[in-house]
């Protein structure tokens, strides 16, 4: 293992979201892919990480003991502590605020009434589910008006623009991008982030 820091995922959107914020804010780590179809989420090594079975989980072998980090918005704030500046303003203040406030709003407002779409779809309530989803593609629209210098908090990209954009490509199909123009510039821009397309392809291989 070169690097101290671990970072176990899927093709998923929370594991994407914590790739992607240690890409942008320069951490060395090594990707290591769990294959869920092989059901090795499953398995006693991973379990022994994670005994909830999920991705991503995050490794930091630089701490005694070693820190494990099992929420992707967790592993977010981690590595915001630990390379200040690079995902929200180092320091406390009005600019700082706009990112947490926002981030925060992708989060709880738009991403986890996703998960909960996505479990009624599995229990077969899918009318049910479809409100939840009309309700996610409303939030995402109505972000169009944070983009008012660029990015979702401001002037700088941060990690309100990662929550924004791995949910945005979970439902673009489903947007209607020719009404929001803004929104389309912006979704563009953050795809094409060299740190971005690192993070959507550090799990690839499954």
């Amino acid at each position: 293992m070169n690097n101290r820091i671990e970072l176990y995922g899927a093709n998923t959107g929370n594991s994407l979201r914590a790739a992607i914020a240690l890409e942008e804010a320069g951490i060395a780590y090594t990707a290591c892919s769990i294959d869920l179809y092989a059901q090795e989420h499953r398995g006693s090594t991973y379990l022994a990480l994670n005994p909830a079975g999920k991705v991503p989980t995050l490794v930091d072998h630089g701490t005694t003991p070693a820190l494990i980090i099992n929420q992707s918005n967790a592993i977010i704030q981690y590595a915001d502590s630990i390379a200040p500046g690079k995902l929200a303003p180092a320091h406390p203040g009005p600019a700082r605020t706009r990112v947490i406030d926002r981030y925060f709003f992708f989060v709880t407002d738009v991403i986890a009434p996703s998960h909960a779409a996505f479990f009624l779809h599995q229990a077969g309530q899918d009318k049910a589910a479809a409100i939840i989803d009309l309700r996610v593609i409303d939030q995402l629209t109505y972000s169009e008006s944070f983009l008012t210098a660029g990015f979702m908090a401001g002037e700088q990209f941060s990690m309100a623009d990662i929550s924004a954009f791995t949910i945005a490509t979970a439902f673009r199909d489903r947007l209607d991008w020719k009404q929001l123009a803004q929104l389309s510039r912006w979704f563009e821009s953050i795809e094409a982030r060299p740190a971005v397309q690192r993070g959507l392809n550090a799990f690839k291989q499954f």
